[in-house]
């Protein structure tokens, strides 16, 4: 497997289902980069607002308080260039585009790929240097 290094960046992990976050974050602990949880939209939206270091969201569009549709539309108002890629299990038609128009820069179904993920990490950071 390719290694991946994304030392210097921070990805916020919007997850509410811990088996879920635990997936993600050893998928990331082999890439150097600092990871950040938070379990709920409105938790998400607060962290980007505190912490101007976060580089990436991994964002999940089914969460308590608030969803991540919701947290995107609020995300990319205070920091447009931060990248979101939203994760979801319902990948139904015309969900994309919905996904897409709410601000996430990107798009993953669940399962999801760790390659593929990381790949597509990869060149959003790349994107930012």
């Amino acid at each position: 497997m390719k290694q991946y290094d994304f030392s210097g960046k921070k990805i916020l992990i919007a997850e509410d289902e811990y088996t879920n976050f635990l997936y993600l974050k050893a998928l990331l602990k082999k890439t150097n980069a600092e990871v950040v949880w938070v379990k709920t939209g409105s938790e998400a939206v607060e962290a980007v607002r505190q912490q101007s270091d976060i580089n990436l969201v991994l964002m999940d569009m089914l969460m308590p308080e608030m969803d991540g549709k919701q947290a995107s539309v609020l995300i990319k108002e205070l920091r447009p260039n931060v990248v979101i890629i939203a994760q979801t299990a319902f990948a139904l038609n015309g969900e994309r585009e919905e996904i897409l128009a709410c601000g996430c820069d990107d798009y993953v179904s669940k399962p999801i790929s760790g390659t593929d993920l990381l790949e597509r990490i990869e060149g959003f950071l790349i994107k930012q240097k």
